[in-house]
């Protein structure tokens, strides 16, 4: 029998994995499939050992309020593996866990991929010589990425992004009318909320008062971030009325003539969809004093870093004054010659990406290991 340990500790893990483990059982239907994982590995024949939401956190705080058990989850999947003996080990993204366990499986005769690499070229560098050390293989999702590792041993892949394929499928959103249309993407933290909604809306402000027939639409990512919205704008009535839309980002985004947009995955899912967009980020001082330090990449924007020049403008910190963000979306939301040439560069930043089945591409690299010899 053919075993496969998969460790995907977070929701978008759990879909880029379960597209990996369908297109790997069409190649080997025997395949045993078991570890971390959700819903859509279930669906897939995963047996899961831990679910994702169990395993889910996010800061510091929260990790160390959950040490005890991560600490006794930990110690039974290296019980496990060593009573199971894998034939390969996929990690898949949360490079907390998922390099400490390739650590303690360094050497013991089991080969352990990666499969989406953590942000070394950002930051924490001093990762790499252990990456080198302990993985077997490493599959990029981010063309650049294979470059951080020229000069070490790491067999490096890249397979595409595979919300390329996700994004490919989205139809435009209904309730958009004739006219120009303007999204506003805050972001799906309180803390990304309570910074940047009130420029990002005095902004559309302003953009309303140059613009007849202006339209924005919010999108809400989950009930916690709209209900924060709400509040804002009830005790700023001043501001224009806008319509908070839950959980319809992608297709709010595909129908929208332009967006402003929060830095993080958002930015690169609305390049994916086609939409224009200036991309914007605020912290506390410190945070920001602290990354400005420790981030050692040109830009913040991931479709910026993935074209390897500023597609979109970056309005980070102080910059993001409401009249610096509207006088830069002003041009995107008619036909001009500046809309013209971002559309051009979300093409290309598109097609680098690769748009052909991830999944298949990430099963090919995989296969090798997993298909014994008859012999």
């Amino acid at each position: 029998m053919t075993e496969i340990l998969i460790v995907a500790g977070e929701l978008s893990g759990d879909a880029h994995a379960a597209r990996v483990l369908h297109a790997l059982k069409s190649q080997l239907p025997e395949l045993t499939a078991w570890g971390y994982g959700g819903d859509l590995l279930a669906a897939e024949g995963m047996e899961i050992r831990e679910h994702i939401r169990d395993l889910s956190v996010m800061g510091i705080w929260e990790v160390l309020k959950r040490y005890g058990y991560f600490k006794k989850i930990f110690a039974e999947l290296l019980e496990e593996i060593e009573s199971r003996k894998p034939d390969l080990v996929l990690l898949v993204d949360y490079p907390g866990f998922n390099l400490r366990l390739a650590e303690k499986l360094a050497g013991k005769g089991i080969p352990v991929i990666q499969y989406i690499c953590p942000q070394v070229w950002a930051w924490k560098k001093n990762r790499i010589p252990k990456m080198d050390r302990v993985l077997d293989g490493l599959i990029c999702i981010f063309p650049f990425e294979k470059k951080v590792f020229q000069g070490y041993k790491l067999p490096v892949h890249y397979c595409g992004h595979p919300m390329v394929e996700e994004t490919m499928q989205v139809s435009p959103g209904t309730g958009w009318k004739d006219g120009p249309k303007l999204a506003l993407v805050p972001g799906s933290r309180l803390q990304e909320i309570e910074r940047i909604f009130l420029p990002m809306m005095e902004s559309a402000q302003l953009l309303q008062q140059e613009v007849p027939g202006l339209q924005i639409r919010i999108p809400a990512a989950d009930k916690v971030c709209e209900t924060k919205m709400h509040e804002l704008l009830e005790a700023h009535p001043e501001l224009p009325k806008v319509e908070i839309v839950p959980g319809q980002m992608r297709a709010l985004v595909k129908g929208a003539d332009a967006a402003l947009v929060t830095s993080g995955t958002a930015t690169l899912e609305t390049c994916l969809l086609g939409t224009p967009m200036i991309i914007v980020y605020k912290t506390s001082a410190l945070t920001y004093a602290i990354g400005k330090r420790v981030i050692k990449v040109p830009y913040i924007g991931m479709v910026n870093l993935v074209a390897e020049r500023e597609v979109c403008k970056e309005f980070i910190q102080h910059e993001a004054t409401p009249e610096a963000m509207s006088t830069a979306l002003r041009p995107l939301l008619s036909e001009t010659k500046t809309r013209d040439e971002m559309l051009a560069g979300l093409a290309e930043v598109r097609e680098r990406l690769i748009a052909d089945d991830g999944g298949a591409r990430v099963a090919d690299v995989l296969l090798p290991y997993l298909q014994k010899d008859p012999a």
